[in-house]
């Protein structure tokens, strides 16, 4: 890591300190999930950059998805997990329409009922098993006064804490899992459980894409910063922190960074002063196991984390980083 440092002056001078800018944080969370952490590090005194390396696409629900939800729904899985609000979200519409349906069936069913007796809540066929505070928070802000199920937790919110839970711990050769969860992601737990014998099936909601102007407001903000740098009157004192959750954003951020050095290299054009920047030029917030390995590898700065609470971010950030140099 990189640090500046006051420049040396002659004793019989008066010595002008610069001034301080404030830590500069990049949160590249998608725009749906970035507002709390980045008002906590402002509130912290922090400048924080919302930089979205993810966009999140719904996706067609398909037939096989139906037949998935209507297999879990007749109570065929064991557990279902839950990897995040967005798929809580769509999991949770798709869930109420069956419960709908199954209730106007019964009551057409039923000859000497007169009319349908309307919707009487949810009653989870399975274990629900959300990872994180915000995903189990969509789950339970949404139950009706009638529903009836229980939202459970792992202690640490990623792949190795539902691993360690009972529910998931239990299942063995032949029980069946099911997982709501976005295209892509992490597979620990599926290699997992798969190697167990365990069946797992899931539905991807949505997909994780690179957002159309992710270059471009990288582009700007790293002019502005540059720029900046390079007045005498202020300086930084620390790299710029970037805040990472998942493996396919920090593929996204490499590969502008990347673009972009390599473009401001190539062209006369360009009117930055300064070198362009280069992922070593960043210090990394990252997520998880998988995560710390991806920067490790690149010898990249990083402060490792198991969830992704505000505090948790903010209290990593004021500890010692890992230097992998």
């Amino acid at each position: 890591m990189s640090w500046s440092s006051p420049k040396s002056t002659d004793s019989n001078q008066p010595i002008e300190k610069p001034a301080l800018l404030p830590q500069i944080v990049i949160n590249t969370r998608p725009v749906e999930r970035a507002a709390p952490l980045t008002e906590h590090l402002q509130a912290a005194g922090m400048s924080v950059i919302d930089m979205p390396m993810l966009t999140l696409e719904a996706r067609p629900t398909t037939e096989q998805d139906m037949g998935l939800m209507r297999q879990w729904f007749a109570g065929d899985y064991q557990a279902l997990v839950i990897v995040s609000p967005t798929a809580a979200a769509s999991g949770l519409a798709v869930w109420q329409a069956l419960e709908h349906e199954r209730q106007a069936q019964k009551s057409s069913e039923n000859a000497s009922q007169q009319k349908e007796t309307g919707f009487t809540g949810l009653e989870a066929p399975s274990h629900l098993i959300a990872v994180g505070e915000a995903t189990a928070a969509v789950l339970n802000d949404a139950k009706l006064a009638a529903s009836s199920y229980q939202v459970l937790q792992p202690l640490i919110a990623n792949n190795e804490g539902m691993l360690a839970m009972p529910e998931i711990d239990s299942l063995q050769a032949g029980d069946k899992l099911l997982v709501w969860r976005g295209l892509g992601g992490r597979r620990l737990l599926v290699d997992t459980l798969q190697a167990r014998g365990v069946h797992i099936d899931s539905i991807a909601w949505y997909e994780r894409k690179m957002p159309a102007d992710a270059m471009t407001q990288y582009e700007q903000w790293q002019m502005q910063f540059l720029a900046q740098q390079s007045k005498q009157q202020a300086t930084s004192t620390a790299q710029p922190i970037v805040i990472v959750s998942s493996g396919t954003a920090f593929e996204h951020w490499e590969a502008i960074v990347k673009a972009v050095a390599a473009k401001a290299s190539e062209s006369n054009k360009d009117k930055i002063a300064s070198s362009p920047l280069q992922l070593n030029d960043f210090a990394y917030v990252v997520l998880g196991e998988r995560l710390a390995n991806m920067v490790a590898r690149q010898q990249l700065s990083y402060w490792r984390v198991e969830d992704l609470a505000p505090v948790t971010i903010l209290a990593a950030i004021h500890s010692p980083i890992v230097d992998s140099m």
